[in-house]
């Protein structure tokens, strides 16, 4: 159509004017030009356990899942989310009406979000945040409110007064992540039951972002916000199998929540996705339900890994948040003589062929980002010694 981009009107629905191309897409495009060792983006560079791949292709070659399933997800996975839940943290679910899966978390997120909040709405979430928690936000007509997780004593820390005064009467809903993406940061059971108890008094939905559950390190520990007093009945909680089992191609995620709750984020999600993911989502059922050692060994292995790279990183120069779970590293880069990471970023490829993500795009106040920037951990060890290497002419070059 000739004329279309002179009309008064943009071709982009307002809501979405400030996303363009995620920082994702055009780092890992700047680590294929440039030949990089891609720690930007968060995906393995291996496959996940190999009887969880051969589950897949048994489910294939039997035709379960070939077709259309079930919309709210095929009833052996569903029922192996709910076992998982009971199992790990003694909640109780009906795998009929209070499981719903979904094309990974990050749909989980939009329909929650497209189904819970009107326009208008306030929806408080702790910054930085996963990037598309603000493009979901702004699809159901919100406005986000951040609240700033600082720096403190190595680690990103909440201040709780400031989340209390986060919240106005125009507040629907927390929206929040723990294993934290990408600080690290897991929240303590003193910091989750302090949320709890403004969630219940000021009556509040949440929207718990759990994906990294398993991935946790040295002491710390997931607490699930669904466990704690008065918060199973208004707690939509999010989790998913890419993560934990290292094949996010497969984008099975699931919530978990009251039957209200669900069948009001069903009744979003039906018009996402529909369905799937089929032959994955009894792969999926088949992990779940894979023994404690498995866990173990992942998390583990995932330690030795952050503390490879965050050795390297400090070699190089950086100032280094170990993360408590996840796997990414937050580094800062004002030791280096640096402080806009963006700039850094982007010059990093051509610099030490590496390619990592500012985190201030996870940020509306960018400038509260701006000397910080993620690595991710979950490659190879080959790889990452590789990369320490590389970084480490930054000190000198």
């Amino acid at each position: 159509m000739t004329g279309m981009t002179s009309s008064a009107r943009p071709i982009l629905n307002r809501r979405l004017a400030e996303f363009g191309t995620t920082i994702f897409a055009e780092m890992s495009a700047l680590a294929a030009t440039t030949g990089s060792i891609n720690l930007g983006q968060g995906f393995p560079d291996t496959d996940g356990p190999e009887e969880i791949r051969e589950a897949a292709v048994r489910a294939l070659r039997d035709g379960r899942g070939n077709q259309y399933p079930p919309g709210p997800g095929v009833p052996e996975l569903r029922t192996a989310i709910a076992a998982h839940q009971q199992r790990r943290y003694g909640l109780t679910y009906d795998p009929d009406t209070e499981v719903l899966v979904t094309a990974g978390a990050t749909e989980a997120i939009a329909a929650s979000l497209l189904a819970l909040v009107e326009p208008g709405d306030e929806v408080v979430a702790l910054e930085p945040y996963y990037d598309s928690y603000a493009a979901c936000v702004a699809m159901a007509g919100g406005r986000r409110v951040p609240v700033t997780l600082r720096p403190h004593d190595g680690a990103f820390r909440l201040d709780l007064d400031e989340l209390r005064a986060a919240v106005t009467d125009r507040t629907r809903l927390l929206l929040i992540n723990t294993p934290h993406n990408p600080t690290g940061t897991v929240l303590t059971r003193e910091e989750l039951s302090a949320i709890a108890e403004l969630a219940v008094e000021r009556d509040l939905l949440v929207v718990t972002d759990e994906v990294y559950e398993h991935l946790v390190f040295d002491d710390a520990v997931h607490v699930p916000l669904a466990t704690l007093p008065g918060m199973r009945e208004r707690t939509v909680t999010i989790s998913s199998a890419g993560k934990t089992y290292s094949y996010t191609g497969w984008k099975v995620g699931w919530v978990t929540a009251p039957p209200a709750l669900v069948t009001a984020v069903r009744a979003a999600k039906q018009f996402l996705t529909y369905v799937s993911a089929g032959p994955f989502q009894y792969a999926v059922a088949e992990a779940l339900n894979l023994p404690e050692d498995y866990f173990t060994a992942l998390r583990e292995d995932l330690r030795a890994k952050r503390d490879l790279l965050a050795a390297g990183l400090e070699k190089a120069g950086f100032a280094v948040f170990r993360p408590a779970g996840t796997y990414f590293i937050t580094a800062d880069i004002r030791p280096l003589g640096e402080s806009d990471g963006f700039a850094f970023c982007r010059s990093l490829p051509e610099r030490a062929g590496v390619v990592a993500i500012p985190n201030a795009v996870f940020y509306d106040h960018r400038e509260e980002g701006a000397p910080f920037v993620r690595f991710a951990f979950c490659k190879r060890h080959q790889t990452l010694r590789e990369a320490a290497e590389r970084l480490a002419g930054l000190r000198h070059g």
